[in-house]
């Protein structure tokens, strides 16, 4: 049998009159809490909500420690219209005087050079042939032949004088006639009086030799040189027709 420890008896009037009679309500002291349940399953995500504003600009930073690196240079720019030309000033001191065209070496030296090149051209063109400079010589042919005193006589006209070869670059350029027009060529080279004994035209002695080997072999009886195509000399009789070139 179930005890209540407090038993509280109701009467209730009915609108009759009549009495009512309740049972007996018991009121019990709470029972010992039970155990939580565990928890459920977590919901869905809920929708995106709208954008709200921008908030208000921060406060500006302090200026970075390192300097950014200069940019590229842009295009330039269109020039500007020139300026108008200003007043022309006052003349100013004159210098003292020059010297007289005659003594100044400086500028006979340039005189000399222009006169020595205009000379050269001039002597290069009227052969109107081929032509090489090496060094401060112009060489020149026409490609015709002749004797010796017929070379000599065409290149003194010319303003020049038959070619002769002091170094092996001049050499070279004279042979590189030779093989083009595939004949052999004076030089200006002259057998002097003792046999062998070849000079200048001017009758200096040869500082440059480019000899066949065995040459010169003609012992007083062939007076001139003449150049083979492969550049070699060979002493010759001055009366054969060979190719003429000069020099300048």
């Amino acid at each position: 049998m179930w005890l209540c420890p407090l038993a509280l008896t109701l009467t209730l009037m009915a609108a009759s009159g009549a009495a009512c009679e309740v049972k007996d309500v018991c009121v019990g002291s709470p029972g010992i809490p039970g155990t939580p349940g565990s928890h459920g399953l977590p919901g869905r995500d809920g929708r995106d909500g709208v954008k709200g504003d921008p908030g208000p600009p921060g406060p500006m930073g302090p200026p970075g420690d390192m300097p950014c690196a200069p940019g590229n240079d842009g295009l330039p720019g269109a020039p500007g219209i020139p300026g108008e030309c200003g007043e022309k000033g006052e003349p100013g001191e004159r210098g003292p005087p020059g010297l007289p065209a005659h003594l100044d070496k400086e500028l006979q030296a340039t005189l000399h050079d222009f006169r020595h090149q205009i000379l050269q051209t001039r002597g290069a063109l009227s052969l109107q042939g081929s032509t090489l400079a090496v060094g401060e010589k112009v060489f020149s042919t026409n490609g015709q032949s002749g004797t010796f005193d017929a070379i000599q006589e065409a290149c003194a006209r010319a303003g020049g004088r038959i070619a002769v070869p002091r170094s092996p670059e001049e050499n070279e350029a004279i042979a590189s006639f030779v093989k083009k027009y595939n004949t052999y060529a004076y030089v200006g080279l002259t057998e002097g009086p003792s046999p062998g004994d070849f000079r200048y035209s001017d009758g200096t002695p040869v500082n440059y030799t480019n000899w066949y080997p065995g040459e010169p072999a003609g012992q007083g009886t062939e007076q001139c040189v003449e150049m083979y195509t492969d550049g070699r000399w060979n002493d010759r009789n001055c009366l054969y027709n060979r190719l003429t070139i000069c020099e300048f």
